[in-house]
Order: C-alpha cells, then structure tokens, then sequence
C-alpha cells in the first residue's frame, strides 16, 4: 500500500468483486497446503506501490531470503495504488495472481471465498505464536475456517487537537475528553463559544467508529450486519445533534481524510485523527499549530483501539508452496518487520516486537511519544472494519448517515435502511 501521510492511517481500500465464475473450491489445480517440503524454486512476490520509495529494502529482504535458501527466485512485481483491487481482481479471474500478493483484510475475503487464498492455519500452524493474536486474527473471513493471510505492518495513531481552540472555548486544554460523552459535551461547548465558527470533528461516523462506539457490527456468524442496535442509534443521534450545533462540520458529509487535514491545518476544526506521521507536516505546514498541539488517545468505549493491519496472502494455487509460505513468512517475521518499521511510521504485527526499546522509550520528542503510545495501544487492538465491509458498502452506510444529518429521515431509519442495503451486497457476494 502507498506509504504515505493518509494511505497509512486510512488502510481501507475499494472492495475486489471477484467475477462469480471465479468462485468455488479453486478446482483440481489448487495448490497443496503441505508447506514442508524443500524450499526451492521460482515464485513472484507483489507489493502494492512500494518500490518507489523502498525498492533497495525489498531488494535487500529478496536477496537475503534466496542466499538463505538457494535455488530460490523471487520476481518482485509493485503494483501503482491506483486500480490496485482491480488488478487483483483480473489476475484472479485470469489464473494469474502471484504466489505471494500484498493484500489488505477486505481484499482477501473474495479471494478467500474463491479457494484463492491459502489457509495458514492448516499451511503455517507452526508460525501463528510468533504474531499478535489480533493481527493474526485480521485476515480471517466470517463464514470460513481459517485463516487467510500472514499479518504485516499495522498502524493506529491518536487524537491530535488544537490546545489554542480549546481555551478560547473555555476548556482545559490539559484535560482533553477522553470519553464520548466529554467528547460530545466539549464539542457543543466549542461550537457555541465561537458561534458555530469552529467545528470539533469534520467527519462522519463510519463503521469503524460504530465499532469503537460498541455497537455490534455483525451477527455471529458473520452473515448480516447488525449495526442497527441501540448503540449504533445512540452513536448517530449524539452526531445528529453536533450536526445541528455546527460542532460537526457542515462540509463532513462530504469530507476526505486530505479535506479534514487542511482543516485542522487552518483551525477550523479542533480536532482530527493521524498518526506520527502528521508531526512533520504539522511542523512544515503549520508552525503555530504546532507549538500548540495536544495529543490524546483514540475514543473508544470498548477499551480497544482501532488498527489498520497490511497482509501477504499466498496464493492457494501456487505450484511452489514452501517457497512461497516461507517468503511470506520472512518477510513478516520479526527481524524484517522491525527493520521495516525504523523506515517508516508503521508497526510490526509481530508478538513481542512492540516491547523494543524504540517502541518503548521516550526521548522527550512528541514523535517519539506518539509512536509509544501507538504501540503500547497496538498490543491490545482490534481491525473494526469488517473484513466483508466492502466500500460499495462504506457507500451504502455514508449516503444513510447523511440522510439521517440533515434530517431527511431519523437514525434508526438510516441505519435499517444501511443495514439492509449492505446485507442485499453481502449476499451478492455470494
């Protein structure tokens, strides 16, 4: 995926739809899920828009995994970000999908559901102790036995909120909210001491924040969405009413994570979601801003953060499977996701990785202060989208909620209606 300020705090990406003759069990030219034989072979390794900025790293891990096991050769392929599903897609439909492909949760459940991604759970049992349970538990598909892809890079980030705001308001700029109720109650605060002049959050629920919120996302198995209980009504009809006071932007119904930056950038809105990432570009961009920046923990009712988790899928087809279960495993093993990981603002998935000196020690920097608290919250951390949330889907839920913000119709209404358009998607899924 694109390794950008945005691209990593916002890992959700276009869902693949698989043609429907791609379905079914992958036929008798699925490969074996017998990992145990000699490493050896030729295998082509996709990423997703990363050589341009890591192409000596990845060269590197490449030649380090073929001297390791020689007779090996891994063709590295990197896709450009944009049309990356569809690509995937035709390569699905087409018998031509890589060995070992860079996939994103909600890529991979297609890809799963037509006997195209390998079970590690039955082809890499042997490595699923050395990552977090909830990484490892990330490319898992309701509905399927299994699970679906290595777990790579995660990240998370925190609240960042503008100190200078809040006193104007009259709020303690030390004391930020820390549960949605203050959340809500200092944003109605804020939007009437300015006369509606400064929102607090530019953005509209999305599924993500219904799971932080506590509402149950889908049924058990996984069939059906469900985020039409009383949470999920309780959740919007609390936005409904920023709506209203202008303390949440007017422009969110339509609003991008580049949109709601430039926002925060200019001090109309007091606060937005990033990651380490966004220190710098606060620095460069907006100097004031951030001499007066405030930085707390994600919101959640639940106790567990939001993560966005990155994967590497083998393919179920693929004729060399120890070749190309054993790449996957090491370029996600701890060594080289902890070197990735000094490169740029991301975390490794694997377990006791988080406990390193550089994830745990502080410097006295705000970087280095967000990047602890992101990895001390990462351990614990859940991927709220569910895999099978397709963004036709993302789509559905965000025209309901608008619907509901501007009164055209009431939040239980808006969120039934969601529910049963997404479930009307699901099916077609098949």
């Amino acid at each position: 995926m694109p390794i950008s300020r945005r691209a990593l705090a916002a890992a959700a990406v276009t869902a693949l739809v698989l043609p429907l003759s791609a379905c079914g069990s992958g036929g008798d030219d699925a490969g074996s899920t017998d990992a145990s034989g000699k490493v050896e072979g030729d295998i082509t390794f996709q990423t997703w828009n990363l050589r341009a900025n890591f192409k000596d790293y990845f060269e590197g891990v490449i030649g380090d995994f073929e001297k390791k096991y020689p007779g090996t050769h891994v063709k590295w392929v990197d896709q450009p970000a944009e049309g990356y599903p569809d690509k995937i897609s035709a390569d699905a439909a087409g018998g031509t999908l890589p060995d070992v492909v860079n996939v994103a949760p909600d890529l991979v459940a297609p890809l799963a559901k037509a006997g195209l991604a390998m079970d590690l759970d039955k082809a890499a049992a042997k490595y699923k102790g050395e990552y977090l349970p909830g990484a490892w538990a990330g490319h898992q598909v309701p509905g399927l036995p299994g699970t679906y892809a290595f777990p790579w890079y995660l990240n998370t980030g925190p609240l960042f909120y503008n100190k200078t705001l809040f006193k104007q308001a009259g709020l303690d700029a030390e004391k930020p909210p820390k549960t949605y109720d203050e959340l809500f109650t200092d944003a109605l605060q804020l939007a009437r001491k300015t006369d509606g002049k400064v929102a607090t959050l530019a953005n509209v629920p999305t599924i993500e924040d219904f799971g932080r919120y506590g509402s149950t996302l889908t049924n058990k198995e996984g069939t059906g969405f469900a985020f039409n209980d009383a949470k999920g009504v309780e959740l919007l009809t609390k936005y409904k009413q920023l709506y209203d006071a202008k303390a949440l932007d007017p422009q969110a119904l339509t609003a991008t994570p580049e949109s709601t930056g430039k926002k925060f950038l200019t001090g109309a809105v007091a606060m937005n979601p990033g990651s380490a990432l966004d220190l710098d570009n606060f620095k460069k961009q907006a100097p004031n801003l951030y001499k007066n920046i405030g930085i707390t923990d994600q919101i959640t009712s639940t106790g567990h953060v939001n993560m966005y988790v990155q994967g590497l899928m083998v393919n179920a087809k693929t004729k060399n499977t120890p070749a190309a279960v054993a790449f996957a495993h090491f370029v996600t093993d701890a060594e080289h996701q902890m070197s990735f990981a000094k490169k740029v603002a991301i975390f490794p998935s694997t377990a006791g990785s988080l406990n390193d000196p550089y994830f745990t020690k502080q410097d006295g920097t705000d970087e280095t202060r967000v990047r602890i608290a992101a990895a001390k919250s990462l351990k614990t951390a859940v991927n709220y989208t569910p895999v099978q949330f397709s963004d036709q889907m993302k789509t559905a839920l965000r025209n309901e909620v608008a619907k509901a913000l501007q009164g055209k119709q009431s939040p239980k209404d808006a969120l039934d209606n969601a529910v049963k358009a997404c479930d009307r998607l699901l099916q077609q899924q098949g």
